[in-house]
């Protein structure tokens, strides 16, 4: 049962708001739909008599009063959540007064006017309990209180059940079933953030039971607080019924709505449950929330609830955007996974929850940045500002009935066939694994090699043409071809002695394809789940598994697609046979079987491929792992680590080990032998133990500093020799490989003698039409004369008339037969009716087949549409660089017909509008280049006389000097506005210029940031000469009426880089009153600012940066 918690003592926080207990007056608002005249579901067909006007007026009162509700719902949200923000910023700076530096740093007026509130009545409420003090210091209200006035406060307390907090001791009476004791503290967690109007984390390490943690809080709201929803529980398709199951096991009061299925079910569901709330909770998934956004974003929800919330770590994808624009009082993440790969994704997660609170992520990542600064502070730091948000534990802390996980590093050497497709491999790029590819290519090169190496370190048979056959065996070969199939092997025989259970993960859903060869060959009895597998399919996997006495020894799944909602604590042993990128994906697959209701001790054996990439790859998920430590675990910070590996680093993990690939013999490990038994594999695995130790000691000396400095061994050198010396020849790229399949073979005689006599099996397929004579092909883009179609129509039918071809029937329904008989007859009609072609008739055929442009393909046609738009329709010579097969004389040619006959290619006003848009495109470039050099003539020396008319004033967001747009401008004259690489060349430009050598701001501008710089001032160039003659008609002093900024408006020069999102999707609407064009031209010490979405993006570019102060 609950029991009250004292409040600390006096607080100058206010009593909150009892928001989410509705006063019962506020009932009546909501309409009693008991009578079908208001029913929103009443239907046409529900009320005898009723014409089709009244239906569609009671369908269309309907919605309206389903807009209506929602409307009054999201308004009562909004009018407490300005409540709710006061609340939580004073539970917040009573806490520490570093949240006030997040806070201050939001760009919105209106959380900058709460906080001057909040300490305007700190202040005041200060002053006045320093005046009102009395001899011996003691306050003016403290005095001998009346009877009356006690009694009046204990009727208070018990009419409003004062102001303590509810706390849990043991599973509350509304669970149906037993929650252990660090299970009630997350719940009295949630509870607490709830009733201080905070959002947080539920960062447990997983199989610590998050689910029902959050099950329980939700049966706390509907039981105790009176909240029975709406909810909304985002979660990973593969968990739906999961978490189906789990609500109905211990709150089954609570309505559940799962949203899924086909687009006619969810349909069905919509209609007759989701629009008129007919749920309490509604569980979806991700997906569903981009396809069904309109409905769902219609609802002022309780809570949104995020499950694996990893997911939006990205604030820029279109799951966090969206997800965003949904209206909630407050929200929840779950994951087991808070940070996976940098500080930022931490902050993205934070911003999620509190927007109001963490909307910089500048000032969030320079605040912990530890640069400079004591990393005791750091850590101090980061730990009062997670402490309100994320709740964090692990089982070796909280689940003492638990025994650790134990790790094991298997490496492993490769087989004869494996080394010769890794030295293959290496061989056809040794150009890319020198580093000698360009920039842009070399990285996906390399990318290329490394997902061929790692195909290579796990088996050979995922190549195309590396399996011996046909015919194709299942026998010995699966195995001793490959490294770790020998040591698997050996290891699942001792494993199914032993009586343990295993799972295998791997990457690879084609190699699950191999290991399900090599299960049936052992006859050994498996599940497998992986990305393609079904719902249904999945769920009777993991059932078939689980059930008490199941005959399953081995569970196939993808790391990916397996690793995520699923308890299989009946195995106990794991093997990884790849490591994921990401190394909290196998901590994921991992905690399958390490988790709560595990009664054995788990061993995980992780495969890795010795002196290979596979070694690099491991290195660089320690360090991960080792960064999470630090940051979740003890509160440390860093900046340095990246998300993905750079060229550098893809390059060291190619090489390394190659020089031993090239000279291995093909043993397996260092052992010698091609043929392992036990005592080899009892060596190896002893050699995993004492390695594993080995890396793990290694990096738990490394601490931030470490990290951010810290790159794998260069492996340029192998054995004091160098790789780069060697030379071979280069072959073309690896092409993505096809499906592994194996062809069904027959060896029975009377069936190949059947299949070789009747290679067409029987049946009754309609007759196909006859063959005509050879004729010439005819494209409407060949502009052929209309009478050759004609004279070989003619031509056809006559010959289907010869041989007695009759039309078959068309196929249709029983309800179209006459008219698709009529069809028919009208068809072999003209057959019957056909005459063959006169002598006059074939020479003038002969004579029109060459009147065409039989020559050109679709592809010439489209290419000559584009050159076209991109030089004008009388540029040939331009049109021909887009041309390669065609010269300009020819060109000439077909464009002279082309715009004679346009109208006969299908879809021709999409080609005339590509165009047309095209030489659009050109003439504003042409003005606008035209403009530019006017505006430079004006100047002797432009680069310092140069005067700007800014259209809008600047904001406190940092942007551009003056004196960086006059060398902008002159940049752009010198080059012109649609040259080829011109960004590139500006940037190059830049950081040559002794100008600007003590400029970060500008130094570090990348080309897409410049182009929009540089359309800003083209935009500002093209009104200034635009407003001319209305400023000099009308008299306005010289003064002209604010334009928006145009910097987003990339189509305005040619060879801009794409543009990309907004960082976290929200415009900045704060800009300062638009100050006159005379004022801006003379205010030399900053220039106009960015456009919002791109100062969002220059913010992230910025990051660290030393220099000049930009205001």
């Amino acid at each position: 049962m609950p029991r009250p918690r004292a409040s600390g003592g006096d607080t100058a926080m206010p009593d909150a708001p009892e928001y989410h207990r509705e006063d019962p007056m506020e009932v009546d608002e909501t309409p009693d739909f008991s009578d079908s005249d208001t029913n929103p579901n009443t239907t046409a067909s529900s009320v005898a008599g009723e014409s089709l006007a009244d239906s569609r007026k009671k369908r269309s009162e309907a919605n309206e009063l389903r807009r209506s509700i929602f409307g009054r719902k999201h308004d009562r949200l909004d009018e407490s959540k300005e409540d709710d923000t006061i609340r939580r910023f004073r539970y917040l700076l009573g806490l520490t007064d570093l949240f006030r530096h997040f806070i201050e740093h939001n760009p919105d007026p209106k959380i900058r006017d709460i906080m001057a509130e909040i300490d305007r009545q700190n202040t005041e409420a200060a002053k006045n309990k320093k005046g009102a003090t009395r001899q011996g210091g003691a306050t003016a209200d403290r005095r001998r209180r009346t009877e009356a006035e006690e009694d009046a406060e204990l009727l208070k307390d018990e009419k409003h059940g004062g102001s303590a907090e509810t706390a849990f001791r043991e599973s509350p009476p509304f669970i149906q079933g037993e929650m252990r004791d660090y299970q009630v503290a997350g719940l009295n967690w949630l509870i607490s953030l709830h009733e201080n109007g905070i959002s947080g984390i539920l960062a447990d390490e997983m199989g610590l039971g998050k689910t029902l943690q959050t099950i329980s809080f939700l049966g706390y709201l509907r039981h105790i607080a009176g909240i029975t929803g709406p909810h909304l529980v985002v979660v990973p398709k593969s968990t739906l019924d999961n978490w189906k199951r789990e609500f109905a096991r211990w709150t089954p009061e609570v309505n559940v709505l799962v949203l899924q299925g086909a687009k006619e079910e969810r349909t069905t569901l919509i209609n007759e449950r989701l629009v008129d709330e007919k749920f309490d909770v509604c569980i979806t998934s991700y997906e569903m929330i981009l396809r069904e956004k309109s409905h769902l974003k219609k609802f002022a929800w309780e809570y949104i609830i995020i499950d694996e919330a990893h997911r939006i770590k990205n604030e820029e994808s279109s799951l966090s955007q969206i997800i965003r624009l949904f209206q909630s009082r407050n929200r929840l993440l779950i994951t087991g996974t808070p940070l996976q790969n940098n500080l930022h994704e931490l902050w993205a997660l934070l911003n999620f929850l509190l927007p109001d609170v963490f909307g910089d992520s500048e000032a969030f990542d320079q605040w912990f940045s530890g640069q400079g600064r004591d990393q005791d502070t750091v850590v101090q730091q980061l730990h009062r500002v997670l402490r309100p948000f994320l709740l964090r534990r692990v089982k070796s802390d909280v689940e003492k009935s638990l025994l650790p996980k134990k790790e094991i590093n298997v490496y492993l050497g490769m087989s004869e066939m494996q080394v010769k497709w890794y030295q293959k491999i290496l061989e056809k790029d040794i150009d890319a694994v020198n580093g000698a590819g360009g920039k842009r290519e070399s990285k996906t090169r390399l990318l290329n090699i490394v997902m061929q190496l790692r195909k290579c370190c796990n088996h050979p048979y995922l190549f195309e043409g590396a399996e011996p056959g046909p015919p194709y065996t299942t026998d010995e070969h699966l195995i001793y071809n490959a490294g770790k199939m020998a040591v698997l092997d050996k290891l699942l025989a001792r494993l199914e002695k032993q009586g343990s259970r295993v799972l295998i993960f791997s990457q690879m859903s084609r190699l699950l394809d191999i290991l399900e060869d090599y299960c049936v060959f052992r006859e050994y009895k498996y599940c497998r789940i992986d990305g393609g597998t079904a719902h249904e399919d999945r769920i009777a996997a993991i059932d078939e598994y689980n059930k008490p006495g199941s005959e399953k020894f081995i569970f196939l799944l993808t790391t990916r697609a397996g690793g995520l909602g699923i308890n299989l604590t009946t195995a106990d042993i794991v093997v990884l046979y790849d490591s994921d990128w990401n190394p909290q994906a196998d901590l994921q697959a991992m905690d399958r079987a390490h988790r709560i209701g595990q009664t054995k001790q788990v061993v995980v054996y992780r495969f890795v491929t010795d002196n290979a990439i596979e070694e690099k790859v491991l290195e660089r998920a320690a360090q991960k792992l080792r960064l999470d430590q630090l940051v979740i675990q003890q509160g440390r910070a860093q900046t340095a680590a990246k998300a993905a590996a750079n060229k550098d680093e893809l390059l060291s993990m190619i090489q390394h080990g190659a020089e031993k690939v090239f000279q291995s013999k093909g043993t397996i490990g260092d052992l010698g032998k091609e043929v392992l038994d036990d005592d080899d594999i009892d060596a190896i695995l002893n050699q995993g133990v004492s390695r594993t130790q080995e890396l793990n000691a290694r990096y738990e000396k490394l601490g931030i500093d470490d990290l951010q400095k810290f790159t794998s061994e260069s492996a340029y050198q192998w054995n004091g020799e160098n790789f780069a010396n060697i030379k071979k020849d280069v072959g073309i790229n690896w092409i993505n490989p096809a499906k592994r399949e194996r062809k069904e073979q027959s060896y029975s005689m009377d069936k190949y003698f059947r299949q070789a006599m009747f290679p067409n099996p029987k049946g009754d397929a309609k007759p196909k039409a006859p063959r005509a004579p050879k004729q010439i092909p005819v494209q409407d883009y060949q502009f052929y004369p209309p009478r050759l179609r004609d004279l070989q129509d003619r031509e056809t039918a006559f010959y289907r008339k010869e041989i007695g071809y009759k039309i078959p029937l068309p196929d249709g329904i029983a309800e179209t037969l006459s008219e698709r008989e009529a069809e028919r007859a009208l068809d072999q009609q003209e057959i019957d009716n056909a005459t063959p072609l006169t002598e006059e008739e074939k020479v003038e055929k002969e004579e029109l087949s060459t009147q065409g442009f039989g020559n050109w393909s679709r592809r010439d046609f489209q290419q000559f549409v584009n050159g076209s738009g991109k030089y004008g329709r009388h540029d040939y010579n331009g049109i021909a660089h887009e041309i390669d097969s065609k010269t300009a004389s020819e060109i000439k040619a077909y464009a002279k017909v082309f715009w004679q006959r346009y109208t006969e290619v299908a879809d021709y006003n999409k080609s005339i509008k590509v165009i047309e848009d095209g030489e659009e495109r050109m003439r504003k470039i042409e003005n606008q280049r035209k403009l530019l050099r006017k505006k430079m003539s004006q100047y002797r020396v432009p680069l310092q006389q140069l005067k700007i008319n800014y259209s809008v004033s600047t904001t406190n967001k940092k942007v551009y000097t003056e004196e960086e747009d006059r060398f902008l401008l002159v940049l752009l004259d010198k080059y012109g506005i649609d040259s080829e690489g011109l960004y590139e060349k500006m940037r190059d430009d830049i950081r040559e210029s002794p100008l600007f050598r003590f400029d970060w701001f500008f130094l570090s501008r990348t080309p897409t940031e410049l182009s929009r710089r540089c359309t800003t001032l083209i935009t500002t160039i093209v009104k200034e000469f635009e407003d001319l003659p209305v400023r000099g008609s009308n008299g306005v002093n010289g003064k002209s009426k604010r334009e928006p900024d145009d910097e987003n408006d990339e189509d305005s020069v040619i060879g801009a880089p794409a543009k990309k999102k907004t960082k976290n999707g929200v415009k900045n609407k704060a800009l300062d009153l638009v100050k006159s064009r005379k004022a801006s031209s003379s205010a030399a010490s900053r220039a106009s600012s960015v456009a919002s979405t791109a100062s969002n993006k220059t913010s992230k570019a910025k990051k660290g940066k030393k220099g000049k102060k930009r205001k």
